[in-house]
């Protein structure tokens, strides 16, 4: 039976991470085992990588859509089922073409769970949207440090083991949202509605929410970089490859030691102050790659983007609910994770293009040119808001 109450923070957390923890054994291997294990062309695997990320965009719409017209329960269940199932078919599957044809499937579900797990964050009544999100963020970034660890451990010893754990956390997540998740959200809290109201009929604020949207694409675009051309670059100039990867690790541990530090910036720091802050410091890191030549250097710069990304990347989806309110929350935590996914499919045909074309030193400078003058329009436009509204 479906229960009309409010949702419990620390079951969307768990979901957060148990999804994310799932997820990671899998993204760091698509591209190398669809070319290693099975024998394809890097051009195959690049059509791979670009069908999950348009399946996961599909999966972010279709979320958000069925969150609001349909039932959030029943989404949710959706999004796991789809998630869930292909990871346990790899485990006996997972030869050519099936193992392409079920991480699509995985994708559109994990897109649908991104989704819904912000949604239902917007409906915590217990806790600022702020703390919210800081937390879940944070669960999030224990996910991708577990998984992405524990397949460096796994993957020398066997891949079907790699699927195998991974299904453990799949599994455990539909478990949990089958037991936990039977809540239907809909509407606001009076506190929600309030902040909704200010928003009504202010298409200045969707204005807003638009060039917020935009901003956090370029974001993507810059950060999916060091997920893919990065990892050559740094080989390129004799850097092991490990040390590459351990970047990731070290990325993780900041955020979950900074998280709860930035929560406490609450009380002193307005969120959009924040978060362009943190965008800043963020960009500014894409500014001083221009310039690294050797590993003490990446890390600085890695350690530089990662505050900027602690400040920042989980206040975004809090901040646009402050501006949207919850009527339509999954609408909008949709459009935030689509245009995530966007950015995140872009940045690796971008980043190649430029570097075929030009230079490492190209593609860094415009990267941070593209999201220094989207902020810059965030910012206008926030300045005219809070000036209108002081008069």
């Amino acid at each position: 039976m479906i229960k009309e109450k409010s949702v419990q923070l620390k079951w969307i957390a768990l979901a957060s991470l148990l999804n994310n923890t799932g997820a990671a054994f899998i993204w760091p291997l698509t591209t190398m085992y669809v070319n290693k294990y099975l024998g394809q062309t890097l051009t195959t695997a690049g059509i791979v990588m670009l069908l999950i990320s348009v399946s996961m965009m599909i999966g972010n719409y279709s979320g958000g859509w069925l969150f609001d017209h349909w039932s959030s329960y029943r989404t949710a269940l959706l999004g796991v089922i789809c998630s869930t199932l292909p990871i346990v078919l790899l485990i006996f599957i997972h030869d050519w073409p099936w193992y392409a044809l079920l991480m699509v499937i995985n994708s559109f579900g994990d897109g649908v769970n991104m989704t819904i797990i912000n949604s239902y964050g917007t409906a915590v009544t217990d806790h600022p949207a702020r703390f919210v999100f800081n937390y879940v963020y944070m669960a999030f970034n224990i996910g991708v440090v577990l998984g992405t660890l524990l397949v460096g451990i796994l993957l020398p010893i066997s891949v079907v083991l790699v699927f195998s754990v991974a299904a453990i956390f799949y599994v455990a997540l539909t478990m949990m949202v089958l037991l936990t998740f039977n809540i239907e959200v809909k509407g606001g809290t009076k506190q929600q509605t309030k902040a909704t109201g200010k928003t009504q009929g202010r298409p200045k604020m969707m204005m807003l929410v638009v060039l917020i949207l935009i901003n956090v694409m370029t974001i993507h675009i810059s950060y999916s970089l060091w997920e893919s051309v990065m990892a050559v670059h740094m080989t390129n100039m004799g850097i092991p490859f490990y040390a590459y990867s351990m970047l990731w690790t070290l990325n993780g541990i900041i955020i979950i030691i900074g998280q709860p530090l930035v929560n406490k910036l609450s009380p002193y720091m307005r969120l959009s102050t924040q978060i362009v802050l943190g965008i800043l410091i963020f960009a500014s890191s894409f500014f001083f790659l221009i310039f690294a030549k050797n590993l003490p250097e990446f890390v600085i710069d890695f350690v530089v983007l990662t505050v900027g990304e602690t400040l920042s990347f989980a206040g975004l989806p809090a901040w646009i609910t402050q501006l949207t309110g919850t009527e339509n929350a999954g609408h909008y935590q949709g459009l935030y994770n689509i245009v995530i996914s966007v950015g995140r499919a872009i940045g690796p045909l971008y980043g190649g293009y430029i570097i075929e074309n030009g230079s490492y030193q190209e593609l860094f400078l415009s990267v941070f040119a593209l999201m220094l003058i989207t902020l810059m329009f965030v910012g206008l436009k926030l300045f005219h808001i809070h000036h209108q509204q002081s008069r």
